[in-house]
């Protein structure tokens, strides 16, 4: 379709000296984000929060990347670079966001199947789809040195005409289905590291590590990433959807439900999630997993140290606050939950509280650096982009991310789903075999079929 295709140009990364960022919106009725998807080709982002903020986009008037310690230095500053020239129309929802994320680890090898996912990696949509509040808009976007603001509103006007042939609703189709899986690590070798870490506890010098595992997939069919998001939309409705798909290839995407940061205005909205156990077949079996959750000294254990840590790391930024500790029902799955705020005390952008804040104990354990060196001792795969911050950030330093958690990457008939545990002082090996297995399910339970 004549509008639905990205501009036959080069890619666009970084800034560079005298380009303009130019943007213009209209509202649009509301149409099928999963068909917007399908219609497009990578790159593609989407990002869904439980408050209702949902945007979606195709290709990339331009993108960041970076790699290394000073990744975070080197996004805000090249961000504020394109931020300081731009054309916009169009209200504030519809505010220019580098959406994307980043690697677990600064030194991220992007080897399969993280190919095409660097360190860093943000982007302005070419085309945009954003849903606050009831209302959609639909926005283009050019960047470079002669963009000519009536091309991006006559490239506006024939995208709305090809959206109009879009439905507003889509089936998200069926699951690929399962042929065969394979977990890293084995048990026994989960067994064997998990024992390793108790006696690094024991030593003094650990307090708490998160084990990841891997499970390979591999599918019946392709999978339609954009259908996999539709069902979890509705099988995971309070948790955050994101999908950052730089090529056609691999897609990363899942239903995290655990908040890394939200900043707005000065403050600072964070939460410390940890401790985990299923959900009951009855209301009454339902309530005692919620009872035990909270009554676990192990558990409790955990999301203390937890919570210390966030405060601890959010202190030196302004006033720390911790909120009252509840459950967190999920589908499947069911955390303690507590609240964080801060009022910053300066100026702040939201990349410096994520690079604070990251990798949080929940995903990391602690002393972080010990805890990171045991994982890189530990793990037999390469975490890429799991467990990392996702979101998006504006040019007035606000924003918000979500942990990678809860997620998976894949294209065409593979796919490797990631899931992890908080390893502490008395854990027992076999108990958190079986509760990691849970966390594969949300997005394991969208592949098979029934």
């Amino acid at each position: 379709m004549r509008g639905m295709e990205p501009a036959q140009r080069e890619e666009r990364v970084g800034p560079r000296a005298g380009a303009v960022l130019v943007s213009r919106t209209c509202e649009v009725p509301d149409v099928s984000y999963r068909a917007f998807l399908a219609s497009h080709s990578a790159p593609r982002l989407h990002w869904a929060a439980p408050d209702g903020l949902e945007v979606v986009g195709s290709g990339a008037a331009v993108t960041l990347t970076a790699h290394g310690t000073d990744r975070f230095d080197r996004l805000r500053e090249e961000a504020t670079t394109i931020f300081r020239d731009v054309d916009r129309t169009g209200p504030a929802e519809t505010r220019p966001r580098f959406l994307g994320g980043l690697a677990f680890n600064e030194n991220h090898d992007p080897a399969p199947p993280w190919t095409g996912f660097p360190a860093a990696a943000f982007s302005l949509p070419e085309t945009q789809l954003t849903r606050a509040d009831g209302t959609t808009w639909l926005t283009v976007r050019e960047y470079g040195q002669d963009v000519s603001p009536d091309d991006v509103a006559g490239r506006l006007e024939r995208t709305r005409e090809d959206l109009e042939t879009l439905p507003s609703m889509c089936p998200s189709g069926g699951p690929p289905g399962v042929e065969r899986t394979e977990v890293t690590p084995t048990k026994t070798e989960w067994t064997t590291q998990v024992e390793s870490a108790i006696d690094r506890i024991a030593d003094g010098d650990l307090r708490k590590v998160v084990l990841a595992t891997a499970l390979s997939v591999d599918l019946a069919d392709e999978i339609d990433v954009p259908g996999v998001l539709e069902r979890l939309r509705r099988t995971y409705p309070s948790c955050y959807r994101f999908l950052v798909q730089p090529t056609d290839e691999a897609a990363f995407f899942g239903p995290p439900p655990e908040r890394l940061v939200k900043l707005s205005d000065g403050r600072v909205q964070t939460e410390a999630l940890a401790g985990s156990v299923p959900r009951g077949e009855t209301p009454e079996a339902d309530a005692e997993h919620a009872k035990s959750l909270l009554e676990s000294e192990k558990l409790q254990h955990e999301q203390r140290l937890v919570v210390d840590a966030i405060m601890d790391q959010l202190a030196p930024l302004g006033e720390v606050a911790e909120g009252e500790q509840g459950v967190r029902k999920l589908t499947n799955i069911q955390h303690l939950q507590t609240p964080i705020t801060t009022t910053l005390s300066g100026d702040e952008h939201v990349l410096t509280i994520v690079e604070a804040l990251h990798p949080t104990p929940a995903v990391g354990g602690l002393p972080p650096e010990k805890a990171w060196e045991v994982i890189r001792d530990t793990e037999t795969f390469e975490r890429g982009w799991y467990a990392a911050p996702v979101g998006w950030f504006d040019s007035d330093g606000d924003g918000e991310f979500a942990v990678g958690i809860r997620s998976g990457v894949a294209g065409g008939r593979r796919a490797t789903l990631f899931a992890g545990n908080g390893i502490v002082t008395d854990s027992d090996p076999d108990e958190e075999w079986d509760e990691v297995k849970h966390k594969y399910r949300p997005i394991l339970d969208e592949l098979e079929r029934e």
